[in-house]
This record gives C-alpha cells, structure tokens and sequence, in this order.
C-alpha cells in the first residue's frame, strides 16, 4: 500500500491539539499563520459587523494559542454569519490580499463548522512573501475563457516530475476546484493541500505520475459555480454552466496540448466542501468522461435537489467515489454524506465503487483535506488501476526480488514451482511485456521507469505483485 503522511503545516498541528482545547463546544477562529515580519508581542483582532467595525475591540482580540497560531472565541451575542477582516490594532494594520493590496471582507460562516481556520497572507502596504510553487507547476493560462460562464479563470498544471524526461509517457488527469488552496499557503486564504508534496512522495515510490489541473475559484462568484441548484438565502445556481465548461471546454483543451490519457478511465474530479458538492455533480453528469471523484466535506446541504439529481441520473457507467467527512465539521454531514452513499447503492453502484472515510477529529479545514488527499488519491488512482487486473488468487504467494529493479527480476515462488506465464502490466492497465516460463531473470530493461503489476500463473494459481521499476 502507498500510505502516506504529511505532517508539514502548522495547522496539521490542529488535529491533535483541537480535541485538547475543547474547539467543538464554542464558535471559534484560529489564525494558522501571519507573514513572517509580524512583530511578536502584536496582538491582533477581528473587526466585523458585530463590533461596528471596531478594528481593536478587546472582546475580538485573539489569544495566542498553540505554535505560533491565535484563537479567538466569538462571543455568544454574534450572529452565526458575518463578514469582517483581521488586523492588529488599526486601519493602518489590516490584512492585505496575496498582493499585498486591498483585500475584500471576508465571510465568517458557521454554518457547516464551529472552527474556522484561516491564514493572514500579509498586512496592506507590505511586500508579501514570494509564493513557495513548485517548479513543475506550469501555468496553462491567466485567464482561460470559459464560454458558459463567459469570464476567465486562471487554470494552472501540476506535472509530473517525469514529464519532460518520458516524452512517450501519457499520464492520468485530476481536476481540482478552488486553485489557490492547493500548492502554497501563501497564496490560499486557508491554508493549503500540499497537491505537489503529495505526488512528489507517490514518484519517488515509483508512480509514474499524473497530471493535476487546478482551476482557480472565481471568488465573489465561488457560490455560484460551485452550486448546481440556488439556496434561498446564499443564492448560486450557475454550477450546471461551471461543470460543462469542466468537461466540454477544458478538458479538451487539456487533452489536446498534454500527453493525457484521455479516457474517463484515467479521469478524476475532486474538491472539498462546495468543490465536493460540485464535483459530485460533474461527475454523475459526465460519466462518460470522469470515472473517479474525490468528494470532500460535501456541501450536499446547500439544495436537497442534489439527491434528486443522483437518483435520476442513476449508474451508466463504473465509477469510483470517495468521500470523506469529518466529525469536527457540522452535525448533518454524516447523515448527508451516508444518505447519498445509499443512494447511490440503490442506483446500482456496487461496494467497491465507493468509499467513506468518516474521521472523527477532522475538521472542516485544509489541514484535514491535505491530511486526507493521499489516501484518497491512492485509492482512486493507483489502487483502482491494480483492480482492474485479472483476478489472482490471494493465497498464492510469489515473491519479486529484487523490488525496486533495475533491469530485471526473478521469482520466488512456493515449493519450487515454475510458472506458467508472466504479464506485467502499467498503471494504466496496459500490458508491458509478457513472458513465457523462463527460469532465473526477467528481463525489464526496456521498460519506462515506474510502478508496475505483476501476474504470475502456475497449474491453476494465479498471484498478483506490486513492483517498482528503477531509473534506467
């Protein structure tokens, strides 16, 4: 199994410590981080609608709280949404946006959480910190057109590590929604993903890799895109036009300029909160072009028509759902998630085309997504790949050694048996090579570097490996 885990922010730190402090019973905000030149014995505020805009109310002050973060308990009398800005002290010391310019109030909502976790990216009139993008993540465009929609949208690529070395490799593709969240905590206004840190850690395990397509949200327009069906209070509703742009605009696009394996098969969505609701959606409506969908702290909540949506649209064809909830996070999420999870069985969709991971500790966060996105990743992706194999007996046991290799491998087999055949198959499900009984080494050289699925037969056992084959 490729588990994986990233303990790299500060706000993962979160998890272990909320349950401590007892975040769950009272309505709270957390600062994760503050831009580094932040004098230490500052102290900082909201300033909001509740306080008449008060930029130092001592009732709004926060309290330096664990690792460099600060806490601050809304009082009872708030209402439970409001929009409002951080600063420390004054005007002059207001946050700023990633530019270091004017940033638009926020929203503090405490409608699907009791914890909100946000990030200061830095203080208006500063410099801001040069964002931490990894050097494979290529900007497809500034301000892509989406026709539906008819604005733009920068649209950014994480490659693979490989790409540029393997130009006859084509490779699986994951959209993702709200860009800004995945790659660097200086430019997300929560925290991040860590999309690239995750997919470095599964290449260096020998996974050849796959294409991530992040789209930016659309800020002010965020609720309107994610949403299929409007709220009577929060409004939204173009989310119909937003999952059409996704897969009759872009992901042609896509297609056409990257070596992509275009097949709904090697093709997944994935998003958190109304970026899980709207996946779900462009999912079920696009089945015959996305097979795999990540669906994180889903805003099912936002319109119940989502239900109804799923019932009509019903199974046309195999897919692989993960969702994922938190117990931190809203008291209906579970039941809302478990709803559509038996929906969907009714639909006809079978056990092993969907999973639901309900962590207690999670929260409705970034920290708990990037926390939860490689083992949701792994089990859309490279599991669902070793799935699609012949079946194999799981009693019959072979060993490959030596794993990595280089350019071969030999067999230990039980009692000294000889095998009937070996295919070795990619990630994609493809067979690499393919040999008759042979004794002694197999030989790979002529092999891509990667991970790789090996079957072994003898008499009427069949044996199924994972094995990685090293740089040539």
């Amino acid at each position: 199994m490729f588990i994986l885990a990233f303990v790299k922010s500060i706000s993962v730190l979160l998890l272990i410590l909320a349950g401590a402090c007892g975040l769950s019973a009272q309505r709270a905000v957390v600062v994760t981080s503050v831009p580094a030149a932040t004098p230490q014995d500052e102290t900082l505020y909201l300033a909001g609608a509740p306080n008449g805009w008060d930029p130092g109310t001592p009732d709004w002050a926060f309290e330096p709280w664990q690792e460099g973060s600060y806490l601050l308990d809304i009082p009872e009398a708030a209402p439970n949404s409001f929009p409002g800005k951080i600063t420390r002290g004054s005007w002059a010391t207001v946050e700023g946006n990633a530019s270091g310019g004017f940033l638009p109030n926020r929203t503090f909502d405490f409608a699907e959480a009791d914890t909100l976790y946000i990030s200061v990216l830095t203080w208006e009139g500063t410099a801001p910190p040069a964002p931490d993008l990894p050097e494979n993540l290529e900007v497809l465009d500034d301000a892509f057109f989406m026709p539906q929609l008819d604005r733009t949208r920068r649209v950014r690529v994480l490659l693979p590590g490989n790409y540029a070395d393997e130009p006859d490799l084509h490779y699986p593709v994951l959209y993702m929604h709200d860009g800004q969240n995945l790659f660097s905590a200086q430019e997300s206004f929560a925290g991040e993903w860590e999309v690239d840190e995750a997919m470095a850690a599964f290449e260096a395990e020998g996974y050849p890799g796959a294409l991530i397509v992040a789209v930016d949200n659309g800020g002010v327009n965020r609720i309107d895109e994610y949403t299929p069906y409007a709220h009577p209070q929060h409004g939204g509703g173009d989310g119909d036009a937003y999952a059409q742009f996704i897969a009759e605009t872009l992901k042609p696009y896509v297609d056409e300029h990257y070596r992509t394996l275009p097949g709904r098969e090697h093709t997944g969505i994935m998003g958190s909160s109304l970026g899980g609701l709207i996946s779900f959606y462009t999912a079920m409506k696009y089945q015959e072009d996305f097979s795999k969908v990540g669906v994180f702290s889903p805003s099912f909540w936002f319109n119940s028509l989502i239900y109804d949506f799923a019932e009509t649209e019903g199974k046309r064809e195999d897919m692989r759902f993960f969702f994922l909830a938190g117990g931190q996070e809203s008291a209906g999420l579970d039941a809302d998630v478990s709803a559509m999870v038996d929906l969907l069985a009714e639909a006809g969709f079978s056990d092993e085309e969907y999973r639901y991971d309900f962590v207690p500790s999670g929260q409705h966060a970034e920290w708990f997504w990037a926390q939860e996105f490689p083992g949701a990743f792994e089990w859309l992706f490279i599991d669902a790949a070793l799935s699609t194999r012949p079946a194999a007996d799981p009693k019959f046991d072979v060993t490959v050694f030596p794993n990595p290799a280089d350019d071969a491998f030999s067999l230990r087999l039980p009692d000294g048996a000889q095998p009937a055949s070996v295919t070795v198959y990619d990630q994609t499900g493809r067979t690499a090579a393919e040999f008759e009984t042979v004794t002694g080494r197999y030989d790979i050289g002529h092999l891509p570097a990667g991970l790789y699925f090996l079957r072994v037969e003898v008499g009427g056992n069949a044996a199924m490996k994972k094995f990685v084959k090293g740089i040539r």
